[in-house]
């Protein structure tokens, strides 16, 4: 068994506890560890019950993630598991922390379960584009019914002891000690006499099957949109209403291996490393000290500002949010209370979150309210001069050690730095909108930035539950540098012979949740009109421009907000109407720059958008700008809604082919000239015959 499988004897009852630190992952040793261990109490007339328990922070993490993809090594977890529930004296299982995954299937292979409570229990294999490969689609419908079975496994989410005991998942919660509590429980089935329960003998429930299965497979096709995993779930949780739980093991089995080698698993798993990964940044050790954030200060009650206010709240982060005038500050705060009441309303969040968040964050008009801030975020519109004032202005009142950050999203964090005496502790923190909702922080380092407040940041953004990517500067930093070459080249096709419908569907077939011009709308088209103006200004352009959004701004079009942009929309509608005044604009003003419009096929539509997101990807991984691949792909899927089951651009490159994005991207540069040139990186790795992947493993960061 060696150390990671232990074996302790408490008068009739012998407790195996699984050691394998940090998350007791069920690797190799452990499987063998735990197949010894059965064999040697099952020898031991004097052995009348088992207790399974998990040391350290949690009961068991699951599988060895490091092993997907590679022969397995005999015992497979199933064959563990199947060990486990043929045993003939009861097995219980002890659960405290994660039970996840295999750690989840473990205990429903164990003849009763206890838990204290800070069990987390549930099996998030679809998250990884899998499903659960060693019975849990199996046991767990057997055990709770069909509809909550379903739930846990389609979703991945956990639930916790109280609703675990509620569903049957768990016999007893433990209060005090698990283990004397555990022993308590295994004691009392010796003395009452009881032997195994074993799931596998359990019918499940069939009432409603034929609603259940059809509304599950509906809303999965909903929420999770072109992912296989979901759907080849609820296959298998059918299976285990019409097979016998033999069978529909082997066609889990089955299903788990088709989809272990899929694409679309391989980018969910591309993702869950590159998470991990992310907080490796250069110059900043892992036991760089962080500076403690108590309190918070968010400049501006805006959209952005209530958004990031409130983002610190749900982490637990009292915050004061700042406004000009009381007025101004009075109208954010109350729609601050308005967006909490909705996710109430929805069922998102209890009356107790909401009142406790609304607790954690307070209003003021004046700078002195803001001084003994731990961090300050000014989230004030996207203007150099007004925020280099605002920096200077936080240089004067806040104490020292305060982080200042800015929520611009394409402004030089250097510049903006340089108007404090203080540059070591300006940061670019750029949330997504809603900010409270998406999970994304493109956080910029500048030139000075101090390294604890990378680390800083980097673990602010964790405890808020947003994925933290830090970044270099440059204009538009990596989200929006790129954005701005995937929506010129939509907008070109459109004085090409496109139209926006046809854009967005070929761009949402893909598997974004809304093409570009659906997406404009929703956000308001106005403020990049302004964004746009305001640049041009500073910067003429030297390049070619669309001016067609400009001109459907002109004509008073803002998107949603005045149910007219790129598309009409009907009263109390989001559904975008193609209108005959858009196409005519369109035509008209490729008329006057002398273009001929042609027929675009979808496929051309779709390289010419993604293919040159690709291209500027690998231009900002070559100038150092991104640190790795991986965060681009972590950017684009938490920020610009990339579709997770092709992994990110970069990742979807190394899936299509560096050589195939580059060849298209020569053809597409003689066409259409320097605007679409091949980044130089990309070229070298076509020419090498390598992939993003494989250029990311060579220059890992340590």
């Amino acid at each position: 068994m060696g150390d990671v499988v232990q074996i302790e004897k408490h008068g009739d009852v012998a407790v195996i506890t699984l050691d394998n630190p940090p998350v007791n992952a069920l690797g190799i040793a452990v499987r063998r560890g735990i197949m010894g261990a059965l064999d040697e109490v099952e020898g031991d007339a004097d052995v009348k019950a088992v207790v399974l328990i998990g040391k350290g922070r949690g009961f068991c993490g699951g599988a060895d993630i490091r092993e997907f993809g590679r022969p397995r090594e005999e015992p497979i977890l199933g064959q563990v598991i199947n060990r486990i529930e043929a045993m003939d004296k009861p097995v219980i299982a002890a659960i405290h922390g994660m039970a996840v995954g295999g750690g989840c299937e473990v205990p429903l292979g164990c003849h009763y379960r206890v838990a204290d409570g800070t069990a987390q229990i549930g099996l998030p294999e679809v998250k990884l584009g899998l499903i659960p490969g060693a019975g849990g689609t199996q046991r767990l419908p057997r055990l709770i019914g069909l509809k909550p079975a379903i739930d846990i496994i389609v979703s991945g989410e956990y639930v916790g002891s109280e609703k675990a005991k509620a569903l049957g998942l768990v016999d007893e919660i433990i209060e005090g000690d698990l283990l004397d509590g555990a022993l308590g429980f295994a004691n009392q089935l010796i003395a009452d006499g009881k032997g195994p329960r074993r799931i596998r003998d359990m019918t499940p429930d069939a009432t409603g099957a034929d609603e259940i299965f059809e509304k599950s497979r509906a809303t999965a096709a909903r929420r999770m949109r072109g992912l296989i995993a979901p759907q080849r779930c609820i296959d298998s949780v059918q299976n285990a209403l019409n097979l016998p739980i033999d069978e529909g093991l082997q066609k889990e089995r089955e299903y788990f291996s088709e989809l272990e080698v899929s694409d679309q698993s391989k980018a969910l798993r591309h993702l869950f490393f590159a998470e991990r990964e992310a907080h490796r940044i250069p110059g900043v050790p892992k036991d760089t000290a962080t500076r403690p954030i108590k309190t918070s200060a968010v400049i501006g009650c805006g959209t952005m500002g209530r958004g990031i206010a409130m983002s610190l709240a749900n982490g637990g982060v009292p915050v004061t949010v700042l406004e000009v005038d009381q007025q101004a500050l009075d109208r954010g705060l109350v729609m601050t209370r308005d967006t909490y009441a909705g996710s109430v309303s929805r069922g998102s969040i209890k009356q107790a979150d909401m009142d406790a968040r609304l607790a954690l964050i307070s209003g003021t008009t004046s700078y002195d309210d803001i001084a003994n801030a731990d961090i300050v975020i000014e989230a004030v519109f996207e203007e150099m001069e007004l925020k280099k004032t605002l920096f200077a202005k936080l240089d004067e009142v806040c104490k020292q050690g305060a982080i200042l950050a800015t929520n611009t999203s394409s402004l030089d964090v250097n510049e903006i730095a340089a108007a404090t005496s203080r540059p070591q502790d300006v940061i670019g923190t750029h949330f997504f909108s809603p900010a409270n909702v998406m999970k994304l922080m493109e956080n910029v380092r500048g030139d000075k930035t101090a390294p604890d407040v990378i680390a800083t940041v980097m673990k602010l953004s964790k405890d808020i539950n947003k994925v933290g990517v830090m970044v270099g500067v440059c204009n538009g930093f990596v989200g929006n540098r790129m954005l701005y070459a995937y929506r010129s080249q939509a907008e070109f096709l459109l004085e090409e012979g496109a139209l926006p419908q046809q854009v967005d569907k070929v761009i949402s077939d893909f598997g974004f949740p809304m093409g570009p011009f659906t997406m404009g709308d929703l956000a308001g088209l106005d403020v990049g009109y302004l964004v746009r103006q305001h640049r041009r200004e500073i910067e003429p352009p030297t390049h070619r421009e669309s001016y067609i959004g400009d001109r459907i701004v002109e004509m008073g079009r803002h998107g949603q907000k005045n149910r007219k942009g790129w598309y009409l929309y009907e009263e109390g509608s989001r559904t975008p109407v193609p209108d005959p005044e858009i196409e005519e604009l369109i035509v008209g003003i490729s008329r006057e720059l002398g273009i001929e419009r042609r027929s675009v096929t979808d496929q051309e539509l779709l390289e010419r958008c993604i293919y040159p997101l690709i291209n500027e990807g690998a231009k900002i991984f070559g100038e150092g700008i991104a640190i790795r691949p991986s965060d681009i792909d972590l950017i684009w899927i938490y920020g610009y809604g990339f579709p997770r089951g092709k992994g990110g651009p970069m990742f979807y490159a190394d899936l299509v082919g560096t050589r195939a994005v580059y060849e298209t991207m020569k053809n597409l540069y003689e066409e259409h000239g320097e605007m679409l040139r091949p980044a130089p990186l990309l070229e070298e790795l076509a020419k090498a015959g390598k992939s993003f992947a494989e250029l990311q493993a060579e220059t890992k960061i340590g």
